[in-house]
Parts: C-alpha cells; structure tokens; sequence
C-alpha cells in the first residue's frame, strides 16, 4: 500500500502554524497568565529600632453642653450667635412663658390672702383664749357658790355649758389656724414650683465658652430636651484619634505625641495621649485614643478638623525587622512570602512594634537573612512563578 507524500504547500503551512503555536506559549510563559509574577524582595535584618505610632483623628470637644428647653414650648428669643464667647451664667435666650408670669402673680396674690387668713386665724384664738378662761373663771366661781348654796344648780351648769362652749370655741380657732397654714404652706409651694419653672424657660450657659451651633431660630416651637443652642468648654479640645491595631504594641495613657492639623500643616503642637478607649472599631480593625494639647492653640481649629498624630515609643533592643509592606494576610494568618531559591513559600510569624520608616519587628516565625517579598504586582499564592526585579513601576524603590 502506498501514502501520498505531503506536498510543500502542506508542510509549509504546517511550519507556519508549529512557529505561531511556539511564539504563543513564549508569550504566555513570559508576559501572560502564565508568566511569571515580578516582585521587589528585601532580607530580614537584626537591628534595633525606635518605634513610633502614627493615627488620624478629629477636632472634638470633651465638654459640650446642649442648652434647650425641659418642656416643648416656643422660642421667644435667642441673644447669641455662632462664635460667641458666652459667660457662666449668661442668658443665652428665653422661651414663651405663655401664661406662667399671670400664674406667678396670682399665686402670690393667693399667698398674701392664706398670710391674711392665718394672721385672722391667730386673732380668733387670742379671742377664743379670752373667752374660755373668763367661763373657766365664771364656772369655778359658780361651783363655789353652789358649795354655800348661794347659787343654785341651774345656774351652775349654764356657766359650765358656757366652759365648754368656749373651749370648743378655742379648739374650732386653733384648727382654722391649722389649715390657713396649711393653705399658706400649698401656695407657697406652688408659687415656687411655677417661679422653677419659668426659670428654665431662660436658657443659661452652664459655663464659660464658646457657641458652636445655633439650631432653633425665635417663633420655632420644639419638644423637651431639643437644642437650641451649643456650648463647648474650648480648654476641653481633645483629639479623636484612630491606630492600627496590627503595630499598636506600647501605646499608653501619658505618652507624649506630636500633633499636625491638616490646616497647619507646617506646624506640629505637642500633646500627649490622655486615654486609650477600651471598646475598639472591629470593621476597621482600629483602636481609639484620646489625645490632649499641652497647650491650646492661640487660634482654635475648628471642631471635625482632621488632625495626624505621631506617638513616639521608647527604644527597643535588636531584632529581626522586616519591611512594613511585606507583611500579609493571608487565608485569615499573618505572614510573610519567603523567597527561596526558585521556591516561594508563605511563613506565619508574629510582629511587634513598628517604626515610622516602614519597618516591623518579627517576634517569631522568621530568622534575620530570610528573603521576603516586600511588592509584587499581583497576588502571590505557592505555586505562583516569581521573577525578582530592582523596583516596580510606580513604587518607589
């Protein structure tokens, strides 16, 4: 049996197609899917650093008091403004009293009728008095008569009739001066109980500072407790500050921190850590901590104003440092991608304090010499090919 032998046409076009299959598996071997991944690496080295914290905060006030009425009602008027500097105890505005100066007035007319009646009452006793001891008089004298019987029985138990009547009267006076006291002690007290209340209707300042919001304007009507105006104590300017919780190691109450508001940003203010907040953002994995000026600026950033805060920590004694970069999370653990030789490997390890130059203590996991990625223009798995390359575009080497 004989085969047709291939024609030249045939081979040629199948030269063709072998050169175009070649030239495509060099292209996906070398700047495909395929291709290796380019990555900057950088050894683990022994050496001792000075930690520092860097966080973002705003403007904010410790103290701040919103000033409104303790029942709904209508505002009268309000006498300042946003950036008045106000006093302890200066009127800052009133509410619509409605009808509460009338109620203040007849009640203190009420009270001066109830002082009348006791003063009358008092009176009816002095005269009650009077009167029950001349019949307790009259009644012992007559008692004495009928001893001797110069008197007779009858007459005898009329003035005694007379005693009790006029006891009882000095009973009925005493009880009526019981209840105008009684009247008098109710007036007064509702006569303060308005007078308190027309008196929070007159909105105080609680302390010396400064007006930062004005919310209700005067003919408004607003329910108990809405603000009309808000009062911030500006020696209480604190910072709000935010820290990654991955280098948060050594921040404390007391640590000293420099601080740069965004519009000033030429200038740095001392200041100092006041408190660290024991409940944490767990969405952005983030800790919050109060910084406090040494000193207040002599012109107050305004309240929200972006501040950058820098918390220098005590030395620490060498160790192995890595790059801040390098370190990843990967499948939930934190690691480094360890170079070795044509093998790439992810090693878990434990990091401490972290400096302001990019560099990260390693507690454990990883010895100085090691050679970790620290960029790699995509994501890195076992097997992924590497190539090492001096810098990356657009990362500075």
């Amino acid at each position: 049996m004989k085969f047709a032998l291939p024609k030249g046409r045939t081979l040629a076009l199948v030269g063709v197609l072998g050169g175009m299959l070649a030239a495509l598996v060099y292209v996906a071997l070398r700047s495909g899917p395929l291709a290796p991944v380019p990555v900057t690496v950088a050894a683990a080295e022994e050496r001792a650093i000075t930690p520092a914290l860097f966080g973002i905060g705003t403007i904010e006030a410790r103290r701040s008091y919103r000033i409104g009425p303790t029942v709904a009602g209508r505002i009268q008027r309000v006498d300042v403004d946003v950036g008045d500097r106000v006093r302890a105890g200066q009127v800052l505005g009133e509410m619509d009293p409605v009808d509460l100066d009338d109620r203040i007035a007849a009640l203190a007319a009420a009270i001066e009728r109830a002082k009348s009646t006791v003063l009358a009452a008092q009176a009816q006793i002095q005269e009650a008095t009077a009167r029950a001891a001349y019949a307790e008089a009259q009644a012992t004298r007559y008692e004495d008569l009928w001893r001797t019987r110069t008197a007779s029985e009858v007459a005898v138990e009329a003035k005694r009739q007379d005693r009790r009547v006029a006891q009882a009267a000095l009973a009925a006076s005493r009880a009526n001066l019981e209840a105008a006291g009684h009247e008098l002690a109710r007036n007064r007290s509702d006569h303060d109980g308005v007078t308190r209340q027309r008196a929070t209707l007159r909105l105080v300042a609680p302390v010396d500072g400064l007006v930062v919001s004005r919310n209700a304007e005067p003919g408004t009507t607003l329910v108990a407790g809405q603000a009309v105006v808000e009062v911030i104590d500006p020696a209480s300017l604190w910072i709000s500050a935010r820290f990654n919780q991955l280098h948060l190691s050594g921040l404390r109450a007391g640590l000293p921190a420099r601080i740069v508001l965004r519009s000033r940003s030429g200038e740095t203010i001392a200041g100092q850590v006041v408190r660290v907040e024991p409940v944490a953002d767990a969405v952005t994995e983030e800790t919050l901590a109060k910084v406090a000026f040494d000193v207040l600026p002599d012109i107050l950033p305004p309240l929200g104003e972006l501040a950058e805060i820098t918390v220098a920590l005590p030395a620490l004694a060498a160790a192995t440092v890595v790059p801040d970069a390098s370190v990843q999370r990967v499948d939930g653990r934190l690691g480094v991608w360890v170079v070795g030789g044509a093998t790439l490997r992810f090693v878990p390890v434990e990091v401490g304090a972290a400096d302001l130059d990019g560099r990260v203590q390693v507690l454990a996991g990883l010895k100085a010499g090691a050679r970790v990625v620290v960029y790699s223009l995509a994501a890195l798995k076992a097997h992924s090919r590497i190539t090492v390359v001096a810098n990356l575009p657009g990362i500075a080497p």
